[in-house]
Order: structure tokens, then C-alpha cells, then sequence
């Protein structure tokens, strides 16, 4: 083969399979590779260390495997410094603009390796040359003057390894399974949970209208009320059957208390929108006493801030639903920085569009019923999500029995 780049790679390579990762690439690519030095760490801990030569046939074949390769991590020999182009015209980039990963991520510029702030997937790099900083921009936020990252010469990813404590993220594996043991997994789930918060990290809940269903409320609120839950992103209608909930103790007109559906039940939600728009938002309803329980309740009286992201499917909407879904974007991304985990629990969508806002650092925990959806998450980028099969009515009690258990040690 008569094209090639020199490649390297540090860390624990080997047990984190991402030695692995890269030659299953390079044959997927039709290249090859000849491993010129190898260093194995001799202990868990110690580091491994391999420089290799990536080989294809035309250039565009190994432009194509090197691209590939750098969204593992690798360090290409001999980098030259990114290319920027000034922006000219208002949400408009430059041709050939880095897309980037949510992994941690580094620009070459003026012999400085610089750390990209506000990492998130799908976004473009800005550097600021006068300050030699670095930051994540999506695309509709681009203005005149915005100098962006051209190409992927002089752009490093640190593609996450292993962890080296054994904690529910290492046990799962990245798998989703309806076998495993839930308990088990509810129980190094809480103990994680707890060690973020004793980091001075936040925890956010994504939440769907099943944790109503389902009868796990209750749970959420005693969640927020003790302090396990900082912030809550979900859409209009956790928020309304919550609410209906506290006003005629029903959700989608079932009584909660004894599964039974209620005559004229179906018009309760309505009836809910309409009462929290008479008294103006969610607060103005929980200070009047109308609401006096719940999710939205306890956010209210612990000042736990919440982002309700409307949709075409809304009835309503209630007052505090953002109906501009870039607006809440922004909103979501105002909290992301303070996250250290987040649990996303019987709602694609909004897990979708949470996971694509959040660095790969961010411990991720899908929970629902239907395997697909949590696999859907996994496929659309979040790769450091774990997956649970189970009931938001099983799962969220159990999780608040295991953190008040844990918390009591």
C-alpha cells in the first residue's frame, strides 16, 4: 500500500479495547497496519503504549481511515495545526467545517494543545486566537466573525477508557439487557449517584409522563425533596399529569389509588391546563395551594429548577412549557456544565435530545420498558450511556430505597 500515516496510542489501550477498536477500523477501510513499537503495562494501573503505520491504497482511502481513527483517540504523528476560517454570513459555516464528537477534544494552534469548552456532539469548533481558547458552537448560534475549525488536521479526541473502579458503568458494559439482576444494578446505580453528588457534581432527571402512569411520582418527589435530584428536564405533559394528579388525584383520568378509570376522567388534563393557566404558571399554582403534592410541587418549594421543552403533541400548552425548541435547548444547556450524571427514564425523545447535549464525562442511565428505546440511545451517539430494561413505577422506588439505604451508612 503506498500511502501512510504514523499513528500513536497512550493509556490503557489494551483493556479498554480501543487497540481493538482501531484495527477492526483499518480493516473495515480495507487498510493496513504494521505495529513498529508496543509497550504493555504490566500492572491494571500502569499505561500501554503503541506507535503503528496505517496504510491505504489512494489518499482519499487513508484521509477516510485516519478520520476515522482520530474518533478513537488517536495522536497522529506530525500534526499540523488546524485550519480556521472566519465566518461570514449568520448561521452559516464554511465548507468542510469538524463535526464534533462528545468526547473530550484538543486544537493544535500556535504550538498549544487547547481544550475545547462546552463539548457536546454534532457541533462545530470556535477558537478565540486572541485569548487561545477554544469552544463548541452549534451551527444556528454562528455569527460574522466566528472563527471555526476547518478539516480535522490538528483536532485530538480522548476517546474514553475503561474506568478503573469496578462501578455499575463497568459491570453493564454499555449493554442492554432485560436479564440482568435490576437490583443489583439499582443498587450500584444509587452508590454512583451518591459518590457524584459527594463530588459537588448535580444530578438531572429526563423524565416522561409514565413516571406518573406508572405510579412512580411519589418516588421523584421524595427524590427532589431530599436533595438526590438538582435539576428535572421533561415536556408538557410530565408536568400536566403530575399536576392533574395533585388536583383530582388521576392520571390520563385513571385514579392513581386504585387503577380504576374515572367518568369524564379523559377531561382532566385539560381541566389541570387550564386551572395553572388561570393562576398564571406552576408556581403561582403551588403558592395559591392548588397544588399541594408532586413532582412539579416539590421542584417548586426546593427551588429545583426544571426545563419543560414543548412538542407538536402538546395539548395547552401549560404557561411554563418553552415552545421554541431551540429556546430550550438553551435553557438545557445552562445546566449542563453542573451535571455529573443523569438519569433518563421513560422518554425517547427527550433522552435523545438531552444525550446529544452532554459530554461523554456525564454518567448516563436509560431506563424504560421497551428495549428499543434505550438501544435507540445508544445508536444515536450516547455512547456512555448504560441501559435498563425496566418499569418506571419498579425502577424509581427501588432506586429511592437504595439511596436512602446507602446514604444512612
Amino acid at each position: 500500500m503506498k500511502f501512510s500515516r504514523e499513528i500513536e496510542l497512550r493509556g490503557h489501550i489494551v483493556d479498554s479495547g480501543i487497540l481493538a477498536k482501531v484495527m477492526d477500523t483499518v480493516v473495515e477501510y480495507n487498510g493496513d497496519f504494521e505495529t513498529e513499537e508496543f509497550t504493555l503495562g504490566r500492572l491494571k494501573t500502569d499505561p500501554s503504549y503503541a506507535r503503528m503505520q496505517i496504510c491505504a491504497e489512494t489518499p482519499e482511502q487513508l484521509t477516510a481511515l485516519i478520520s476515522e481513527l482520530r474518533r478513537l483517540g488517536v495522536i497522529v504523528s506530525g500534526e499540523a495545526e488546524v485550519e480556521l476560517v472566519t465566518v461570514v454570513k449568520d448561521k452559516v459555516a464554511p465548507e468542510g467545517f469538524y463535526s464534533t464528537t462528545n468526547h473530550p477534544t484538543y486544537v493544535h494552534y500556535k504550538d498549544t494543545w487547547i481544550p475545547v469548552g462546552t463539548m457536546k456532539m454534532d457541533a462545530l469548533i470556535a477558537v478565540d486566537t486572541k485569548n487561545m481558547t477554544a469552544k463548541c458552537v452549534v451551527q444556528g448560534k454562528l455569527l460574522p466573525g466566528d472563527t471555526v475549525v476547518v478539516g480535522e488536521e490538528g483536532v485530538r479526541v480522548d476517546f474514553p477508557e475503561r474506568p478503573r473502579e469496578i462501578g455499575v458503568f463497568e459491570f453493564m458494559a454499555g449493554s442492554v439487557s432485560s436479564e440482568r439482576p435490576s437490583r443489583t444494578i439499582i443498587s450500584r446505580i444509587a452508590k454512583e449517584l451518591l459518590a457524584v453528588k459527594a463530588s459537588g457534581k448535580k444530578v438531572a432527571l429526563v423524565g416522561g409522563p409514565a413516571i406518573v402512569h406508572t405510579g412512580a411520582s411519589d418516588a421523584v418527589a421524595s427524590m427532589i425533596r431530599e436533595g438526590y435530584l438538582d435539576v428535572l428536564f421533561a415536556g408538557n405533559a410530565l408536568a400536566t399529569h403530575d399536576l392533574e394528579s395533585s388536583i383530582f388525584g388521576t392520571s390520563l383520568g385513571m385514579n392513581l389509588a386504585t387503577g380504576e378509570l374515572v367518568s369524564g376522567g379523559h377531561r382532566h388534563h385539560l381541566y389541570t391546563i387550564n386551572k395553572i393557566m388561570s393562576a398564571g404558571s406552576i408556581r403561582a399554582a403551588v403558592e395559591s395551594g392548588l397544588v399541594t403534592r408532586g413532582i412539579m410541587y416539590e421542584c417548586i418549594k426546593n427551588d429545583v429548577p426544571y426545563v419543560l421543552a414543548g412538542s407538536i403533541r402538546d395539548d395547552g400548552p401549560l404557561p411554563d412549557v418553552i415552545q421554541n425548541v431551540m429556546e430550550s435547548q438553551d435553557a438545557m444547556r445552562r445546566h449542563i456544565p453542573e451535571l455529573g450524571m443523569v438519569l433518563m427514564v421513560a422518554t425517547l425523545l427527550h433522552s435523545v435530545a438531552v444525550g446529544n447535549l452532554l459530554p461523554s464525562h456525564v454518567k448516563t442511565i436509560c431506563v424504560d420498558i421497551n428495549p428499543a428505546s434505550v438501544t435507540k440511545l445508544m445508536d444515536r451517539g450516547t455512547s456512555q450511556a448504560i441501559g435498563l430494561i425496566s418499569d418506571a413505577g419498579t425502577f424509581m422506588p427501588l432506586l429511592l430505597e437504595e439511596l436512602r439505604n446507602q446514604a444512612k451508612r
